[in-house]
């Protein structure tokens, strides 16, 4: 057995972070370097100047959370003994699979896109999914492109590491059908999904503490500690699965958790102005770089690597597109008309009429109209989507049946209607009403 040497890394949220010979590799490789240049909150700097981080301290983060939600549960005699008895995991087999979530955790958002999620419009449609779900607008995710680079370019990174080949062996494939959500032969490696993947996730974990953090609100904040210090293993009546969840004596924090979530989109996520700049950026990018290379071949994915915040900046400094001038100048859309929790079918006659005044006069106008999901109640099978919470018996129960709270978080709708900057006024004056 080789020795691993081990590194730390400084970060402003959890202190020092490990990683390893193996994680170095890939960190230090120019598809995870990338990252770097790639905002974690697109324009929100504009509204919040602090909000600049990016999602390579992010990655590294949701790598640190991980790895602590899953010794927080293996250190337990008792979840030690279900993990042996369910899926044959003995000491050596605990450490692969934890190496195995490090990784897929450091390398989930390895394929986003200029500005993060500010520009997933310009994903092309995966033309795979077409015949299998027609209802759907069957896009590309970033997801899908992280998939790609970690079976492509970093594959070679992750086998032909000394260390991981002498003691774990650990393939591209399994970190892939991890992020991916497709269950392969390792089930279990698969079962500790809800790790990278889930409404109890370190990905959220990382983003709500990182995005309060660097912007200066405490919306997002919830006690990390108290959340790791209460996960373990509990029993799916309907399904009979082993799942991982909460405590019950911690459902409190686990409500907290949420209540964050919710607070910060609605506070942050979805400011008018941050959304404004969300709209701009669209069509910046339309402008200027177009629809993204698909993930399908080498050349393609080599091709979408090289975009990069920076280099789309660039192109927005040469161009004379309206979106890009707006955007340099910092004149962005204003909103003119807003509904709150909005029923489409019972407000769409105002919504129309909006509309019309502002097509009679001339006026161009965008409608921003997002529905908000603040909590999944129902997944495909039993509860699967919902937070398990733990009984003293081993029972998982829904988060929902102990908080009244997170029981209310029904989806909701917001529509604004934004102009122009410089056409602002006259657009109130002729809209009336509720003109925000």
């Amino acid at each position: 057995m080789s020795f691993l040497k081990w590194h730390e890394v400084r970060d402003p949220v959890h202190g020092f972070i490990n990683f390893n010979d193996i994680e170095k590799d890939l960190i230090n490789h120019p598809v995870f370097q990338r990252l770097r240049r790639i905002k974690q909150l697109a324009l929100t700097e504009m509204v919040y100047p602090g909000a600049t981080h990016t999602r390579f301290e992010h990655s590294l983060g949701v790598m640190h959370i991980a790895s602590r939600m899953f010794d927080s549960i293996v250190k337990s005699e008792k979840n030690k003994d279900i993990l042996k008895k369910t899926y044959s995991l003995d000491t050596r087999g605990l450490e692969t699979v934890r190496q195995t979530i490090r990784l897929a955790a450091l390398l989930h958002d390895v394929g986003h896109g200029p500005f993060s999620h500010g520009g997933e419009e310009l994903f092309p449609i995966n033309t795979q999914l077409i015949d299998k779900n027609p209802e759907s607008d069957n896009k590309y995710k970033h997801e899908d492109y992280s998939v790609a680079l970690i079976r492509g370019p970093l594959k070679e990174v992750i086998e032909n590491n000394q260390y991981n080949r002498s003691n774990f062996k650990i393939y591209a494939s399994e970190i892939a059908d991890l992020i991916e959500g497709r269950p392969n032969r390792l089930e279990q490696i698969f079962f500790w999904r809800t790790l990278i993947s889930s409404q109890l996730d370190a990905d959220r974990a990382d983003y709500l503490l990182r995005d309060s953090h660097h912007i200066g609100v405490k919306y997002g904040v919830f006690d990390l500690e108290r959340l790791l210090g209460t996960m373990t293993l509990g029993n799916d009546p309907e399904t009979d699965d082993v799942v991982i969840g909460i405590h019950e004596d911690g459902w409190h924090n686990a409500e907290s958790l949420i209540i964050a979530r919710y607070q910060f989109f609605s506070q942050v996520a979805y400011h008018h102005v941050r959304r404004a700049y969300d709209i701009m950026l669209e069509k910046a990018l339309l402008d200027t770089v177009g629809e993204y290379p698909p993930p399908d071949t080498e050349d393609s994915l080599n091709e979408y690597i090289k975009l990069d915040d920076p280099r789309v900046w660039a192109r927005m400094l040469e161009s004379d597109a309206p979106a890009c001038k707006m955007l340099l100048a910092r004149k962005h859309l204003k909103y003119v008309h807003q509904i709150e929790d909005a029923n489409i079918n019972s407000d769409n006659g105002e919504l129309k009429r909006v509309i019309q005044v502002l097509e009679d006069a001339g006026i161009p106008h965008n409608v921003d109209n997002k529905e908000n999901e603040w909590y999944k109640f129902q997944g495909d099978v039993g509860m699967s989507d919902q937070i398990h919470i733990i009984t003293k018996d081993g029972t998982a129960v829904p988060l929902s049946q102990y908080s009244k709270i997170i029981d209310s978080l029904k989806p909701s709708r917001q529509v604004r209607v934004y102009v122009g900057y410089d056409y602002e006024n006259r657009a109130r004056e002729l809209i009336g009403g509720n003109n925000a």
